[in-house]
This record gives C-alpha cells, sequence and structure tokens, in this order.
C-alpha cells in the first residue's frame, strides 16, 4: 500500500494523457488502494483484461462487481489471447475454449462494453522482451489490428467523458 502510495500520490506525472495502472487479478487490497489514492484525479476508468476460459471470466466478474461498489466507471473488457491466427494459413484455432461464450457473452450479461478481441500472437512477447512496440514491428497482424480498435474504443469513451464534464461545468 506504501508503494502505490508513493506511486501515485508523491510522483510528479506532469501532462500527461493517460496513466496505465496494470493489476494482477482480483479485488485485493491493493485494488481498494489504487481506487483511492486516484479518486481525486477523476480516473475515467478501468479497462478490464480476462482470457476467454470461465475460470478467468470468475476473477472478472467479481472484479466488475469490485468496480461497481466503489463507484469506479468500467471503460470495458477485452478478451486476450482469443484464439490463435496462422500466420500461414489464415486459419484460427482457439487455444482457450470458451467453454461458457467467452468474454462478449459475459459482457452482455452483466450489461457491460466489450472493447473487443486480441488473438495470440507470438510476436507480441519477442516485442515486449526487446523492448520495441509491437505495433510497429508487426504492422500486418490481427492482433495490431485489434489493439488500435480496443485503443480507438477508449480514446473515444474518455473523449466523451472529458466532453460532457466540461459540458457540465
Amino acid at each position: 500500500s506504501g508503494l502505490i502510495k508513493q506511486f501515485l500520490r508523491d510522483v510528479d506525472w506532469g501532462e500527461i494523457d493517460y496513466l496505465i495502472v496494470d493489476t494482477p487479478p482480483g479485488t485485493s487490497d491493493e485494488h481498494l488502494s489504487i481506487v483511492q489514492y486516484l479518486s481525486a484525479a477523476h480516473i475515467d476508468g478501468a479497462v478490464i483484461i480476462t482470457t476467454p476460459q470461465e475460470v478467468s471470466l470468475q476473477d472478472v466478474r467479481k472484479e466488475i462487481n469490485f468496480c461497481h461498489k466503489v463507484k469506479l466507471p468500467i471503460i470495458g473488457v477485452v478478451e486476450n489471447m482469443s484464439g490463435f491466427i496462422c500466420p500461414k494459413c489464415k486459419n484460427e484455432s482457439q487455444i482457450f475454449p470458451p467453454t461458457t461464450g467467452g468474454a462478449e457473452k459475459m459482457c452482455q450479461n452483466l450489461k457491460v462494453s466489450f472493447l473487443g478481441k486480441v488473438p495470440l500472437d507470438p510476436q507480441i512477447g519477442k516485442s515486449c522482451d526487446k523492448g520495441q512496440s509491437f505495433l510497429s514491428e508487426a504492422p500486418e497482424s490481427p492482433a495490431t489490428s485489434s489493439y488500435r480498435n480496443i485503443i480507438q474504443r477508449i480514446q473515444e469513451y474518455c473523449d466523451q467523458r472529458h466532453f460532457q464534464e466540461e459540458k457540465s461545468i
């Protein structure tokens, strides 16, 4: 908690467009600390990441519940590792089958925005290991297209939220 406080309260971030805090799954004290320390910053909301399997969706349902309880807006949910598209034949395989319908169905049931699916791509890990931008290194990858669409939806959400705030002032 002290580290989170120092990171979020005591660091002068200057003018930034986005601050993304990646947390492990669950609804621990760390999540509560992050929400509390950022509440004065009027954060736009949470983007929740899951994989298609039910065990991951169970954690995400708890996280969505947590966000509702602490009045943290949910920008939407992203399904990561959603299939594998073969770079040679372009056929898709479900490595982690969505046995209960995956994130999209869960979002429909919970009335939460679904931001998109990101397929598995080994180049993502390679780019990260090299400290390179995956989007630049693999511009033709289906995962790049997915990331760009998801980023656009998040930006549109934030822009709309800021427009509404300015309008109400």
